[in-house]
């Protein structure tokens, strides 16, 4: 309990630590200004300024100190820029002491000349611990821990090293800034093998068991949860380098096998092949805005959608495609959902999530040709409904999260030539259903979120621990 309330209490060093700074510049400037008679500011205002960045330092050390003792920084930085806090906080009390007692001498110049340096030394200390030490001169630098790493070009995927090929270079563009040389929060760091294995300060990461690993335990944590990684704000690993990572530690994760030593499961040989560079090369997006000409949308046809809150926007500059989104719409029915007939030509990109539609909206969209875009997240759609959509041969994007539509409902989806991704993310889809939905779209991405890890049960492979550092 004791270590909880500290680092609650310890987190608002974040907030405090600011204080001091603005106050006591803001105090030495007017200092300075007002010797002269124009920018002369009274000495009683400039005591109560000082005094209250002496009383921010004092709370920013203590703050300071006890979130250092959480152990998530480097201990020689912590201890430098403690004691330069410290520092601050003995200088503004000196000098607000002078200020209030005494008088405008040598001393008060020497002390006010001392904060301002001892400010400089403790922002800059602090801004290193948080950003790194090279955190001015890293937009200028090659450091892997502060630059997106590009993927090494792999020419054979089953002669590549599956640690420095495929996974390292997913840990360096997604751990390396707080668990790299420079910052190493909880005490670990993921830039070595042997520190991989050391683990951190809650232990080993890694179990032969990948469910049982805190290096993917921590990755599949909702996005909201305080111990998810990477943080929520900071870019995450997608679904298949989560899939590639369990994979490697089901299998060992050993640091010198290549790919073809390792077992690799059907589910696994795609993400791998897409790694190799001439796969990648042979992968060439299509446009996702129609190139065919269409004639602008009647203003008059556009009200109607608004007045129901939809957002209707050019799809790109210049373009009379458009995109119809209904993120901020209310009680949005089937029977609104007619209205778009009116511009089904120049309807591009249409967002649909989160309203109360069902099947019978999807005669209509179905009706609606130029489509290349078209998300139904949680929406009351089923298999029925899908079928109303296999006219939209230049759908390229669709997304069926929540829906409670089956792999029979999507297979009925094949037809479509150009469709680049289907996203069924806790749907009616199972596990068992992957194979079926693979063969029916081969040159189609789908996205199963959620069930994708599982697929990689650990019951039917034998695995072995990882060797220990030598």
């Amino acid at each position: 309990m004791f270590l909880t309330i500290t680092e609650f209490i310890g987190r608002f060093h974040v907030l405090l630590v600011h204080l001091p700074i603005g106050f006591l510049l803001i105090g030495l400037l007017l200092q300075w200004i007002s010797s002269t008679e124009k920018y002369n500011v009274s000495k009683e205002v400039i005591t109560v300024i000082i005094f209250c960045g002496m009383i921010a330092a004092i709370f920013s050390c203590i703050t300071g100190y006890l979130l250092s003792l959480s152990g998530d920084y480097d201990e020689g930085l912590v201890g430098w820029h403690m004691w330069m806090g410290i520092s601050v906080a003995s200088i503004s009390f000196l000098l607000y002491v002078r200020i209030k007692f005494g008088q405008i001498d040598i001393w008060y110049k020497v002390l006010s000349v001392a904060l301002l340096v001892a400010i400089t030394i403790t922002g800059h200390l602090g801004g290193s611990l948080t950003h790194g030490s090279d955190y001015l001169t890293a937009p200028l630098s090659d450091s892997t821990d502060s630059v997106v790493i590009p993927r090494k070009i792999i020419p054979n995927i089953e002669e590549a090293n599956v640690y420095g090929d495929v996974i390292q270079p997913m840990l360096q563009t997604r751990c390396y800034s707080c668990h790299g040389a420079k910052k190493q929060k909880n005490n670990l760091r993921l830039d070595d093998p042997q520190w991989i294995l050391k683990g951190g300060k809650h232990g080993a990461i890694l179990n032969s068991n990948p469910e049982e690993s805190k290096l993917l335990k921590r990755i599949l944590l909702p996005r909201e949860d305080d111990d998810h990684m990477p943080p929520k704000q900071k870019p995450q690993l997608n679904e298949k380098e989560i899939a590639l990572i369990h994979w490697w530690i089901d299998e060992g994760a050993d640091f010198n096998k290549k790919v073809k030593d390792l077992k690799q499961l059907e589910l696994i040989k795609p993400y791998l092949l897409e790694l190799q560079s001439d796969h990648a090369e042979e992968k060439k997006a299509i446009p996702i805005i129609p190139t065919e000409p269409v004639e602008k949308a009647d203003e008059k046809n556009l009200q109607p959608l608004i007045d129901k809150g939809a957002i209707i926007i050019p799809v790109s500059k210049n373009s009379n495609y458009l995109m119809a989104n209904f993120v901020s719409a209310i009680n949005i029915t089937d029977e609104d959902i007619k209205l778009l007939r009116s511009i089904r030509k120049q309807l591009a990109w249409l967002k649909l999530n989160d309203t109360g539609i069902s099947d019978s909206a999807l005669s209509v969209i179905g009706q609606c040709t130029n489509l290349t875009l078209l998300q139904l997240n949680n929406t009351k759609i089923t298999d029925k409904g899908l079928g109303l959509i296999k006219s939209l041969n230049k759908l390229q994007s669709l997304s069926l999260v929540g829906t409670k539509v089956t792999a029979k409902g999507v297979i009925q989806l094949q037809s479509i030539k150009g469709l680049q991704s289907i996203y069924l993310y806790q749907t009616g889809v199972n596990k068992n259903d992957w194979p079926a939905l693979k063969k029916a779209f081969p040159k189609t991405e789908i996205d199963s979120g959620g069930y994708v890890v599982p697929l990689l049960a650990t019951d039917t492979t034998i695995v072995k621990a990882p060797k220990a550092a030598k």
